[in-house]
């Protein structure tokens, strides 16, 4: 009997929140301009001590409005 039909599949995880460096990507901007935009306050983002993520949704509407 072979691994795979005794192993339980975990389904993956959708993605919540992106990084300062995934926006500047996304947005083909500066990391400095990315983390300027974050400052700005228009769309949410959480710090964990130095850490910057940003609401994946929040993100997305504002740049999809």
């Amino acid at each position: 009997m072979s691994n795979e039909t005794n192993a339980t599949v975990k389904p993956k995880l959708e993605k919540r929140t992106y990084t300062v460096d995934e926006i500047a990507q996304i947005l083909d901007i500066s990391t400095h301009l990315a983390y300027d935009l974050v400052k700005s306050g228009q769309f949410a983002y959480v710090r964990t001590g130095r850490m910057i993520r940003i609401s994946k949704p929040s993100f997305d509407k504002w740049l999809n409005p």
